[in-house]
C-alpha cells in the first residue's frame, strides 16, 4: 500500500538520523544506503580518490579534518522513462562539530542529526521504490564529517568548488552548503534533472524565523514553490517560502573570492546559505528546504522526525503523473 511504503520511507530516515555518530559515520551511512538495492535501487558509491578526480574540493574541505573519508551516493529508481529525472540532493554532514570555528558544548551531542537532509533523501527514494512509484528520480548525499583537527579547514581559506568557482571560507561552521555547492553541481552536470530540490539542516536562523512548525522553502521558480506548497499542505509538513534575489547575493560576496561561506552578521542568514547554493545549481529549476527546525525533537520526544519524507513523496509521485 502507497501509505504502508510511505511510513517505510520514513522509519529509513528516523533509523539513520537516530544512530549516534560513533555508529553510524559516512562510510557507514554509505554502505546503509546499499539496503535500496533489494528494492531495485541502483546504488552508485563514490569515494574520495573519486571525489577528488572530480575537483570536489568545497566537499573535500569540509571532511579534511576527519579521520574518516567522505563519500557521495547516487541513488536512481526508474520507475518510468522520462526525458528527464527529478533531482534531491541532501546534506549528510554525519557529526557537525563546527570544525576549526567550533559549537558551543551545550547541545553538540544532538549534532548526529546534521544529516537529516540525506536521510530524508534516503526515505523518500526508499518509499518510492517500496510503492513502485512510476517516477524517475535520483537522490545524490554528500556524506562527510566535521572534526577539527591538525589537517582541518581553517577560516580564511580559500577553495575552488567542482564548478570552478572560488570559495572564501569565513567559518568552518557554515559546511553544509559547502557539501551541497558541489553535490548539487555534480546533480545539474551528471543527470540535467527537470528539477532539483536539496534539503538541509542548514541555519540556525530559519529556526528563529520559523520555528519548529514550518521548514524554510526557497525556490529559483514559482511553480516549483507551489508545487512543493501544496504538498506540504496535503501531508501536514508545512512550508514558509523565504525571499531570494540578487539584493541578497551581495551578502556572500567575496573580496577575494568568487563567493564567501556566510552573510552579514545576524542578516538574513538562511537566505544568505540559500543564495549561496543556488550558485552551484547551474541554472535548472531549484528549491532548497531549510529542515534544521524540523528534522529533529527535542525533550520528552527527543528524536528524528522523518520529515519530510511524505512530504517528498507527494511531491514526486504528482510530478510524475504530470503529462508533458
Amino acid at each position: 500500500p502507497v501509505e504502508e511504503a510511505v511510513i517505510v520511507g520514513v522509519l529509513e530516515a528516523r533509523e539513520l538520523v537516530s544512530e549516534p555518530a560513533n555508529v553510524l559515520g559516512p562510510a557507514e551511512f554509505a554502505q546503509a544506503c546499499r539496503r535500496l538495492e533489494r528494492l531495485g535501487v541502483e546504488v552508485e558509491i563514490l569515494d574520495k580518490e573519486r571525489l577528488e578526480a572530480l575537483g570536489m574540493r568545497a566537499l573535500l574541505g569540509v571532511a579534511q579534518g576527519s579521520a574518516r573519508p567522505p563519500f557521495l551516493v547516487v541513488l536512481r529508481w526508474r520507475g518510468a522513462l522520462r526525458p528527464k529525472p527529478l533531482a534531491l540532493v541532501g546534506k549528510g554532514v554525519c557529526f557537525d562539530t563546527g570544525g576549526i570555528s567550533i559549537k558551543p558544548a551545550q547541545g553538540m551531542e544532538d549534532m548526529k542529526f546534521d544529516m537529516a537532509g540525506a536521510a530524508a533523501v534516503v526515505g523518500a527514494v526508499h518509499a518510492l521504490a517500496a510503492r513502485r512509484a512510476r517516477a524517475d528520480v535520483v537522490g545524490v548525499v554528500g556524506l562527510v564529517e566535521n572534526m577539527p583537527s591538525g589537517t582541518a579547514q581553517r577560516p580564511g581559506d580559500i577553495v575552488r568548488s567542482m564548478s570552478g568557482k572560488t570559495i572564501e571560507v569565513i567559518n568552518t561552521d557554515a559546511e553544509g552548503r559547502l557539501v551541497l555547492a558541489d553535490a548539487c553541481w555534480y546533480t545539474q552536470d551528471r543527470f540535467a534533472p527537470e528539477a532539483m530540490i536539496d534539503l538541509a539542516t542548514l541555519t540556525g536562523a530559519c529556526v528563529v524565523a520559523l520555528g519548529h512548525e514550518r521548514a524554510g522553502l526557497f525556490a529559483s521558480e514559482d511553480w516549483l514553490a507551489e508545487r512543493l506548497l501544496a504538498a506540504g499542505e496535503a501531508t501536514g509538513e508545512l512550508l514558509w517560502r523565504l525571499p531570494l534575489g540578487k539584493a541578497y547575493e551581495q551578502h556572500i560576496k567575496s573580496e577575494v573570492a568568487d563567493w564567501k561561506n556566510v552573510g552579514r552578521a545576524r542578516e538574513a542568514g538562511a537566505t544568505a546559505g540559500a543564495a549561496f547554493i543556488q550558485q552551484f545549481t547551474g541554472g535548472v529549476p531549484w528549491a532548497h528546504l531549510d529542515i534544521a527546525g524540523t528534522a529533529w525533537k527535542s525533550g520528552k520526544e527527543k528524536g528524528s522526525t522523518g520529515r519530510p519524507v511524505p512530504l517528498l513523496v507527494h511531491f514526486l509521485a504528482n510530478r510524475a503523473q504530470r503529462k508533458g
